[in-house]
């Protein structure tokens, strides 16, 4: 996919022969991600069922949540078709990592390559609808998740129903192919808690809707550090974010904090965006040292703002 965001002269970073070589897919290396990231949730899942009954139930939980929004990583990396090689593992893996958060992947490959094309552009980056943060309180509010859930459910209403207003992104030919599958996912949620009720079970309850609603608010203030306070431009070196995340947090997120190498470089899969990293190091503007001072001080710039003030 071409980043029509990106400057021209970001493309004369890496040399053709390192770009080709980096830009190797592997359905290897995303099967093994994917099955350590599915055998967290298992095990998630076992300490939630040794659990119930008791207190220690909840953090069970958040961890399960934990590892269920993560997913929306291997949901960002299936919808550039580089966490594997094969062109139909992206789409089945995509569809299916998307579930437990709502969110259809394949409106969300539209949603996101118009990103991708209008980055930080207030007029056309879907991303910035709503636009980020203005004060404190809308910052709080945003972490909550809240708005996100209300997103959810309104989106996946319209475009089970066909409306596609707000969504210009999504090219005609490609509205009957999501209307197709938000409708599946409706039908596959309907089939999950039918059964449920049907069988007398809470698994639901348990093991995915109370989890995924503790998690949502880790990953809304994971997705605020990524362009948040940097240019609104097409510059690719200066309107993204890269966070020097701890090794658990790059595992989980499928090394999306190297945002601004896979800006630059979309066609790059999950795992040579490291060596991409060590490449181009020295050109990147905003270099974060962690997801907390980066939260911190977007967090005081709100307040410091003349009469952005929560």
């Amino acid at each position: 996919m071409t980043d029509a965001s990106v400057n021209r002269s970001s493309h004369r970073l890496v040399s053709p022969a390192d770009l080709k070589a980096l830009s190797q897919r592997s359905d290897a290396r995303g099967l093994a991600r994917l099955a350590l990231h599915a055998g967290l949730i298992g095990l998630s899942s076992y300490a939630i069922w040794h659990t119930q009954g008791t207190l220690w139930v909840l953090p069970a939980m958040l961890v399960q949540g934990l590892f269920l929004v993560t997913l929306f990583a291997t949901i960002h990396e299936t919808v550039h078709y580089t966490a594997f090689r094969s062109r139909w593992l992206n789409e089945a893996v995509g569809w299916l990592a998307a579930l437990p958060s709502m969110l259809n992947s394949t409106y969300y490959k539209h949603f996101h390559h118009a990103h991708h094309r209008h980055t930080q552009d207030p007029a056309r980056d879907p991303e910035l609808t709503p636009p980020p943060p203005a004060t404190r309180g809308e910052f709080w509010w945003r972490i909550t998740a809240i708005p996100y859930w209300i997103g959810r459910f309104r989106s996946l209403g319209k475009l089970a129903a066909g409306n596609f207003k707000g969504a210009d992104f999504v090219p005609e030919k490609a509205k009957p192919e999501v209307v197709r599958s938000v409708r599946l996912m409706i039908a596959a949620y309907a089939l999950a808690l039918g059964s449920a009720v049907a069988l007398g079970s809470a698994w639901p309850v348990f093991y995915w809707i109370v989890p995924v609603v503790l998690g949502q608010p880790f990953l809304r203030a994971y997705l605020l550090t990524e362009h948040t306070g940097c240019s609104e431009d097409s510059n690719g070196l200066t309107n993204t974010r890269t966070t020097l995340a701890a090794w658990p947090v790059r595992l989980l997120m499928w090394n999306m904090p190297f945002h601004v190498e896979h800006h630059l470089y979309p066609s790059i899969p999950f795992h040579a965006l490291p060596a991409l990293h060590g490449k181009i190091r020295g050109e990147l503007v905003h270099v974060a040292p962690g997801y907390l001072p980066t939260l911190r001080s977007i967090h005081a710039e709100l307040g410091a703002a003349p009469g952005r003030a929560a």
